[in-house]
């Protein structure tokens, strides 16, 4: 479970610095993994919470979606895959096939009775309402 904070660019640059780099170990599979997570967005006003999430090639009907609490998992089966013709030969594959997720936390529950999901051209829209926070009680001593 990941915790939504500030973003700091410097703390990316580390990260960065290792991508690309060449694994030494011989890659028994000629395909490409997948890819474990994918890009979003998360923004908030008094109400709601807006999470933009790419999903470029994923078909609506293999994104989950959970929600409990203030908890929210995002999952999505990618099929990138190529059909090979009688004859023919794979010499590099590097489109994948796999499942992608991503799990965060609010911080505030959402209500899930009126929260809704949009997908349209590769991009999921969640719209997660804020559960109204009950006002403290005040208990007057007798």
């Amino acid at each position: 479970m990941v915790n939504i904070t500030r973003y700091y660019p410097l703390e990316d640059t580390f990260e960065n610095w290792f991508r690309g780099v060449p694994m030494w170990l011989p890659n028994p599979e000629p395909r490409a993994p997948a890819p474990t997570q994918f890009r979003m967005d998360v923004s908030e006003n008094d109400k709601e919470y807006q999470v933009l999430a790419e999903l470029p090639g994923v078909k609506k009907e293999d994104i989950s979606i959970t929600i409990n609490g203030n908890e929210v998992a995002v999952s999505a089966e990618v099929k990138h895959e190529k059909d090979v013709e009688n004859g023919e030969t794979v010499l590099r594959a590097e489109r994948y096939y796999g499942k992608i997720q991503r799990a965060f936390t609010l911080g505030q529950e959402v209500d899930e009775a009126t929260a809704q999901a949009k997908y349209n051209d590769g991009v999921l829209e969640l719209t997660l309402p804020k559960k109204a926070v009950a006002a403290a009680k005040r208990l007057t001593v007798h």
